[in-house]
């Protein structure tokens, strides 16, 4: 392909990197959960790191570049599933008042159901 545009992401090598770049944040979540689930729960590092890598994906899948792989619909909903498991069985013992549990799940929630739309859409084409 070559060239296609004069944006920054409109070419090979772009989307080259843009595949190394979500492939690296993918890595990582899925390296992260398939852990210790200790260290994904609310306050340490990937229980923080895990959603905001899923978030990032989420942004650069929506920009449509070429190159932005995303996890699979199956691998995304298993993900969702343990870290919400955890994150129920730990955020209690961190004492967060009830409305800021109730809208940092949502949050999570919302991460998670974004990205997984997002990876539908790619799959439809």
């Amino acid at each position: 392909m070559g060239t296609w545009g004069p944006g920054n992401f409109d070419d090979d090598a772009a989307a080259d990197h843009l595949a190394r770049l979500t492939d690296q944040l993918a890595t990582e979540v899925a390296e992260a959960m398939a852990g210790d689930p200790v260290g994904v729960e609310p306050d340490e590092y990937w229980g923080v790191a895990v959603p905001a890598n899923l978030e990032l994906l989420a942004v650069l899948a929506r920009l449509d570049y070429v190159g932005v792989l995303l996890p699979e619909v199956a691998t995304i909903e298993a993900w969702k599933a343990k870290f919400l498991e955890i994150w129920d069985g730990s955020i209690d013992g961190l004492e967060p008042s009830p409305a800021f549990k109730e809208a940092r799940r949502a949050v999570l929630v919302r991460t998670f159901d974004d990205l997984i739309e997002l990876r539908k859409t790619a799959d439809a084409g």
